[in-house]
């Protein structure tokens, strides 16, 4: 699925460039319509809040049924089988908790926006809203939040200082990006799936959200392994600027030392830069229709909370992406 939010009120400047710890707190009141979906049955072993197929003793009745050798005699339905003269046993609809794990991507290339804010703004917008939710929702919460030389994994656990604890490590990398260029090797999008897999327990809601400038063929596998056991979330964020070059005048283009001055009046240059963009789309969407997962891509243009009500609500308005 290709969603698309509305277009984001202006922004304050200094929070399109950088988010801030009460922008990202502010943001548990857009959680407050919003349920993260579940498209695959929970697999997880901790008791909690959201129902799920399985049986088991629990703390909510489900029905009773005949009883049969080997049921616990403790659930043994007196009144029902004192009224039938057969004896019948209470089953229970078990409840467990499904964690939610958000990876978050705040590499160099994602400090960069032409319009309101910076993509790496938008992704931790968008997870801040559904750590919000997820909180909300009494699911516990985990994250693998990423620059280009670090990373911090934070194990899945209930309760409001999961949350907080995802809030200041989406600050603190997202204050400490200085430019879109990247000056050292960087942490790629396959070693994060890879690391991903190991800290995800089976059942969980996986978002992975980022603009997969590298994700390639080699990185549909373990995302395809991941999808397997857990529902997967795709969330691509990109600028305008990326998908299309404005037909006007000369473009000057500067990594800090090297100035290179190109014609955005080349027909044959403007198409090929686009087709770069789609084709590195298509590989993604490609990947995520075959391992199953779901996918969304936004501009920077656009609101997150807008995103989230597209994604998130019980009954979301699906819409095409706009141009």
């Amino acid at each position: 699925m290709a969603l698309m939010g509305k277009r984001n009120t202006r922004q304050n400047s200094d929070e399109g460039v950088y988010t801030s710890v009460d922008s990202l707190l502010r943001l548990r009141h857009v959680a407050k319509d919003l349920s993260l979906d579940r498209r695959k049955k929970s697999t997880a072993l901790v008791d909690g809040d959201s129902r799920t197929h399985f049986r088991g003793r629990g703390m909510e009745f489900a029905e009773v049924r005949p009883y049969q050798p080997g049921d616990d005699i403790r659930n043994i339905d007196w009144r029902v089988t004192a009224r039938t003269q057969t004896t019948y046993t209470k089953l229970f609809q078990e409840e467990r908790e499904r964690p939610v794990y958000i990876l978050v991507d705040q590499r160099a290339p994602m400090f960069f926006g032409s319009e309101t804010q910076f993509k790496s703004v938008m992704a931790a917008r968008i997870a801040a809203i559904i750590g919000w939710t997820a909180l909300q929702n009494n699911d516990r919460i985990g994250g693998l939040v990423f620059s280009d030389t670090e990373q911090t994994d934070s194990k899945a656990r209930r309760g409001k200082h999961a949350m907080l604890s995802l809030i200041h490590q989406l600050h603190t990398y997202n204050t400490q990006l200085t430019s879109p260029v990247v000056q050292k090797r960087s942490n790629s999008m396959i070693d994060m799936l890879h690391d991903l897999r190991r800290v995800s327990k089976p059942g969980s809601a996986v978002f992975i959200i980022s603009d997969f400038h590298d994700f390639d063929t080699h990185c549909a596998e373990p995302l395809s392994i991941l999808s397997r056991h857990s529902d997967v979330t795709c969330i691509h964020v990109y600028d305008k600027l990326e998908s299309a070059l404005p037909r006007q005048g000369n473009l000057t283009i500067s990594d800090g030392q090297h100035k290179l001055t190109l014609s955005s009046q080349s027909l044959a240059f403007t198409q090929a830069f686009s087709k770069s963009f789609d084709d590195a789309c298509m590989t993604l969407r490609k990947a995520c229709t075959n391992s199953a997962c779901a996918y969304a891509t936004t501009t920077v243009g656009y609101s997150a909370e807008a995103l989230a009500q597209d994604l998130f609500t019980h009954k979301r308005r699906r819409t095409t992406k706009n141009s």
